[in-house]
């Protein structure tokens, strides 16, 4: 069939000329989209059962800590390479896609180093709780990214910053700091 832009719709099931749906086919194609909605529907319902990182015990399960922090870090590289792409427009595609992808696997990569070093410094410290280890993973995120840049004034002075933004994040947990009030009516 075509359209008035001249452009064929296609669909979904491929058809033989002449050849017309039957009852069949309609109740097989509905079951093949249960089944997809079904093992969608699924999945979401995983994903909001997950467990937070702030719900996971520190200094335990290392693996789950570092995935959530290499997924939240990944996110935060993709808007940040979104808007680098825009702020300062490459001449190619090419350039644009090696520019999103550097960005954002710098960042899954300080993510994952933040969240392995953070839960095994809780570890070998013996001191879960104790707001030093993010200030340790930080720092370590921190050094990483002077060694990306081969700058070590950069990797100093993230080691302190991003060290010391994430000591503050924990303190501020612990202590119940917020950054707004309770919303106004």
């Amino acid at each position: 069939m075509i359209n008035q832009l001249g452009a064929r719709h296609c669909s979904s099931t491929p058809r033989r000329r002449g050849a017309k749906l039957n009852k069949t086919t309609s109740i097989t194609a509905n079951k093949e989209v249960e089944k997809k909605l079904s093992r969608y529907l699924s999945r979401v319902l995983d994903a909001e059962t997950e467990m937070g990182y702030w719900d996971l015990e520190e200094g335990k399960d290392c693996i789950s800590k570092t995935w959530i922090t290499t997924k939240l870090a990944t996110a935060i590289g993709l808007v940040g390479s979104a808007y680098h792409i825009v702020a300062y427009q490459p001449e190619t595609a090419v350039e644009a896609l090696t520019r999103a992808t550097s960005g954002t696997a710098t960042m899954a990569a300080m993510g994952a180093i933040f969240g392995m070093a953070t839960c095994l410094s809780a570890q070998a410290r013996d001191a879960p709780d104790d707001p030093t280890n993010y200030f340790i993973g930080g720092c370590a995120s921190g050094i990483f990214l002077g060694a990306r840049t081969h700058s070590a004034v950069t990797g100093t002075a993230a080691c302190f910053g991003l060290g010391t933004v994430a000591m503050l994040t924990k303190v501020g947990k612990m202590e119940g700091w917020r950054v707004t009030g309770p919303p106004r009516l």
